[in-house]
């Protein structure tokens, strides 16, 4: 059985759903949202934990055979950056410690492509050296420091770490109007009849639909043999806010929206930054199901019977 916590939010579903459709069971840890997709009910065992009680943790294996952990719960920072960090590390070693305690075979956890914010190189890649810069939000401060914590801890107990550098996540489940990506309260206003904010045209870089995210971790997760300890986890491809009017102009007839021509930035700023997934195509076979296009009906026909 693979355990995945946090597995009722947006990642963490699209991750248990892909690992069930490879045919694995999978135990899903909630804490703070408790309703479970329609996608995953009656197919996952469903365990009202918090992270951070190391007791209640480590008692999810005397009620299931755990061979796997993918650890995806977090929390969002509020106005004190300590409370925050001491809430996902202890979440974290508490995950760590089970692994250790429960002799897993694998032990994955969420990072981010935020880890390479000062790099100039275009994609990102995962043999790329991390500089040290000031980093633009806490969450990614955060994610730069899993990798060592993560790697370190597991060190000589026989349990593989797998580092997820996640890209830029969205889809069914993702806050409508959410403040970390841009697509979703695009599309929202559209489906509401307001006219979105408006986008510069050429804008756009990494992004990659929650249904091919949770396959590719899935994957990662259940492959046989794994030759890197860190992937990248995204589409691998860029896309631009033109594609993204593009796509909503083809499934909506008639509607129009106003673009701004070039880059925010101006011309000349050179393209934004992506993620590279060749090592994980390599070592998974993983190929995106999702173009802009598809993941925008897709997405679009979810929303008209769900709220998220």
């Amino acid at each position: 059985m693979i355990l995945v916590t946090g597995g009722l939010g947006m990642i963490g579903a699209h991750t248990a759903r892909a690992l069930v459709d490879l045919g694995h069971e999978v135990v899903v840890t909630a804490h703070r949202r408790a309703e479970v997709p329609s996608f995953l009910s009656g197919r996952v065992a469903v365990e009202n934990l918090d992270v951070t009680d190391r007791d209640a943790f480590l008692a999810l294996a005397d009620r299931h055979d755990i061979g796997d952990i993918v650890h995806l719960a977090g929390t969002i920072p509020d106005e004190d950056p300590v409370a925050f960090f001491r809430t996902d590390t202890t979440g974290l070693l508490n995950a760590l410690e089970a692994a250790r305690t429960w002799g897993v075979r694998k032990f994955a956890v969420a990072g981010s492509l935020g880890v390479y914010i000062g790099r100039s190189e275009n994609p990102w890649h995962e043999e790329l050296a991390l500089p040290t810069v000031d980093l633009p939000h806490l969450i990614v401060a955060f994610k730069k420091a899993v990798e060592p914590l993560t790697t370190h801890s597991l060190q000589g107990s026989g349990v593989q770490p797998v580092v997820l550098r996640i890209g830029s996540v969205w889809g069914p489940l993702m806050d409508p109007e959410s403040p970390f990506n841009h697509i979703p309260p695009y599309i929202s206003a559209v489906l509401r009849g307001d006219e979105p904010p408006p986008l510069h045209a050429d804008d756009g870089g990494d992004s990659c639909y929650a249904p091919d995210a949770g396959r590719a971790i899935a994957l990662l997760t259940t492959a046989e043999t794994l030759r890197h300890t860190t992937y990248n986890v995204s589409r691998g491809r860029p896309f631009t806010n033109r594609e993204l009017a593009d796509a909503l102009r083809a499934i909506t007839p008639g509607l129009e929206l106003d673009l701004l021509p070039g880059r925010r930035s101006g011309p000349g700023s050179g393209a934004d930054p992506y993620l590279d997934i060749t090592r994980l195509t390599r070592d998974t076979g993983f190929a995106p199901d999702f173009d802009i296009a598809t993941a925008v009906a897709d997405y679009v026909a979810w929303r008209a019977g769900n709220p998220r």
